[in-house]
């Protein structure tokens, strides 16, 4: 008898089983703080406390021990859960890298954030500094020092471009700490978040993407505005001194608020002016804090109560807060380089017989010949052409590069710099698995839709798999429908009437307009090389129509066709479109054709169980979308020609780009859409699910 498969154990299980170390630290913390109360009562206010305390005072007096002691004592009841959460990141170190690494790092990062808190407020504590006196003469207890030094190391951890961000942002909070409230556990979270960020190195600020540095300078100036509102509001107490709510200095954090308001977004996007702005208001308030603490410094012991008020306090601190924004900006300025919106890459643009051309000479994909349409744009970057629209602040590239296929990898990392340049986001729209593989390391992709491709070599409508298409073509014939392979300019006038007339028709039904971008209307199909499958009822009358584009192999060869339009009239010959697509693939095989791209039905990729939370939103959006446009119907008609599928992808940079990503290909795909359009089409939407 053959054994059960044994279960996989719980994910749970398995995430504490790699912890051991961390949930030993939490069982001796809570262990210590049942035993001696510190759960429920001050453990500050006991006489053991100064026995097991650390800090300069207890080093003084010889309590070495105390670093270890002290580490397993928490002073308030409410710091448990601060202490406890801040666990996590020793959690998440442990399980990454080990029990070994993560204990290496607590200890290193406690013992040196203890010594070397002690040795620098000793050292501050040597001038009149009030507030490095106080807290040199002050006792600390907890393993936040540790903690914290787990933390950095986590966030090393952290894929581009979260690291980076997470960096800043834990810098930020352990500095605004400091800066704000200032006491001896702040200065010791600071330092061990600095030791950590040395040695480990994984803030690489210089080397990270122009992108990121704008997106660093955007955050800081966001931080310093919030701070200078919120110290207006929240009393503090800091290095600088205590201030209280609405004390002093409103009407400097006013008019800085209303400038980085007024820049912060311009910094986003690298603009010229609004670092220039930046500059100079960074260096008044840097100006400012240096006068007073000139003033301050020079003055005598008498005058310094009345010249110390809440006021002064916060012109010094803002002045750090603004000295540290000044020296980032400066030494991150060439990232600041756009002053309008221009073309990307150095060279000229080609224009649009300039890149048909290329097409016809180097050969593209089934969605090359959508970039000669109108609103595209071009960028002719290391030897190659890359057609993309900019929308909503977004340079979104179509399909794969045109050019040498050797040159794409080059052609792909140029385009992404021009367009982080210009202050654009860059992404690449339906590419192909060629254009994925030669991404910079750390972009994502996203399936979007499956290119449906029937290789026309052979091709023989035989077999139970072409049943519908057969039995489609032959009731045509008993039906004296005609097949007729044209182009729009060779058509009579009436039949282009009719033509214009299914058209509008079919956008008539629709809440909203015709899509663009990858979806083509009558303007494109007039194109010369657009070919142009009509169905003739024994009447005459045009019952339905398709329109091809061509798809150029090599040396001016095409070597297949793309399918962009399919109308058809209202009350004519039921099966149309099997129709008129089985005759078309017969026609194109005839003339030697390789393949027909029945192109790729958007959102309506088949995504697996397990493919995450992007795909659950796409299949999400699919779904409403389906009653106005039928994408995942249209997809299911196309597999009636047992095509094979080559995947296309959305190809972008990180996770924060796709709420503007969604924005841009909504205004590419309907770029004339209305408010009130949608509005008509959600409505639409409701009375389809409850129809």
């Amino acid at each position: 008898m053959s054994e059960a498969p044994a279960r996989a154990p719980h994910p749970v299980r398995v995430f504490l089983r790699r912890i051991p170390a961390t949930l030993t630290f939490v069982a001796a913390l809570l262990a210590v703080g049942v035993i001696w109360g510190g759960l429920w009562s001050p453990f500050e206010d006991t006489d053991l406390f100064d026995a097991v305390a650390y800090g300069l005072p207890a080093f003084a007096e010889g309590r070495w021990w105390t670093v270890v002691t002290g580490t397993f004592f928490v002073n308030q009841p409410w710091v448990y859960i601060f202490t406890l959460a801040s666990f996590a990141g020793m959690a998440y170190l442990e399980f990454r890298r080990g029990t070994r690494v993560a204990l290496l790092y607590y200890w290193i990062g406690q013992l040196f954030a203890v010594f070397a808190t002690a040795l620098v407020l000793w050292l501050a504590a040597l001038a009149p500094w009030e507030w490095a006196q106080t807290q040199a003469a002050a006792l600390d207890v907890g393993a936040s020092g540790g903690t914290m030094a787990c933390i950095a190391a986590a966030v090393g951890l952290f894929a581009s471009p979260w690291r980076v961000r997470a960096w800043l942002l834990l810098l930020a909070l352990s500095f605004l700490a400091l800066l704000f409230w200032g006491h001896i556990a702040d200065v010791e979270h600071l330092l061990a978040v600095l030791l950590i960020m040395f040695v480990d190195r994984s803030l690489t600020i210089q080397r990270s993407s122009v992108r990121e540095q704008r997106f660093l300078a955007f955050f800081g100036m966001v931080v310093i505005g919030a701070i200078q509102v919120i110290v207006l509001l929240v009393p503090t107490d800091g290095m600088f001194g205590p201030t209280e709510p609405a004390s002093g200095g409103y009407i400097d954090a006013a008019v800085d608020v209303v400038i980085i308001l007024l820049v912060a977004n311009g910094m986003r996007r690298g603009r010229r002016w609004a670092w220039v702005v930046s500059i100079i208001l960074a260096s008044l308030n840097v100006l400012t804090g240096a006068l007073v603490l000139t003033i301050i410094s020079v003055s005598s012991e008498a005058d310094l109560e009345s010249l110390i008020d809440a006021e002064t306090e916060l012109a010094m601190a803002s002045a750090v807060m603004w000295l540290l924004m000044l020296v980032y900006i400066l030494w991150v300025r060439g990232a600041f380089a756009v002053r309008r919106r221009t073309r990307l890459g150095a060279e000229t643009p080609p224009t649009v017989d300039e890149v048909k051309d290329i097409i016809r000479a180097d050969g593209g994909g089934t969605l090359s010949w959508m970039t000669t349409w109108d609103d595209m744009s071009y960028a002719h970057i290391a030897g190659g052409v890359v057609g993309f629209q900019s929308r909503r602040g977004v340079a979104i590239a179509l399909g794969d590069p045109l050019g040498p296929e050797p040159l794409r990898p080059g052609v792909v990392r140029g385009f992404i710099d021009a367009a982080e340049r210009a202050a654009l986001v860059p992404c690449f729209f339906s590419a192909g698995e060629a254009t994925r593989a030669a991404m910079p390391d750390g972009w994502r992709s996203l399936v979007v839709a499956d290119d449906t491709i029937v290789d026309l070599p052979g091709l023989e409508f035989k077999g139970k798999a072409w049943n519908s298409v057969r039995s489609s073509m032959n009731r045509a014939g008993r039906e004296e429908m005609t097949f007729v392979m044209s182009r729009y300019t060779d058509q009579p006038w009436g039949v282009q009437q009719q033509i214009r007339a299914i058209s509008e028709m079919w956008v008539g039904d629709k809440g909203l307009p015709e899509m663009g971008f990858t979806l083509g209307t009558l303007t494109e199909a007039r194109d010369p090389e657009v070919r142009l499958a009509l169905a003739l009822s024994p009447r005459g009358d045009v019952d339905g129509f398709l329109s091809w584009l061509p798809v150029y192999g090599r040396g001016g060869v095409v070597r297949g066709y793309t399918l962009d339009l399919m109308r058809r009239r209202e009350g004519g010959f039921p099966p149309v479109m099997e129709f008129l697509i089985g005759s078309s693939a017969k026609h194109f095989a005839e003339e030697g054709a390789e393949i027909l791209s029945l192109s790729g039905a958007p959102l309506a990729h088949e995504e697996p169980a397990d493919a995450g939370l992007i795909a659950d939103l796409t299949d999400r959006l699919a779904a409403t979308l389906e009653p106005v446009y039928g994408f995942r119907s249209l997809h299911r008609f196309k597999q009636k020609f047992n095509p094979r599928y080559e995947t296309m992808y959305l190809l972008y940079r990180d996770e924060g780009d796709l709420p503007a990503i969604a924005a841009g290909l909504t205004k590419a795909f309907l770029p004339d859409a209305t408010l009130r359009q949608f509005a008509g089409a959600g409505m639409e939407l409701v009375r389809g699910d409850h129809g």
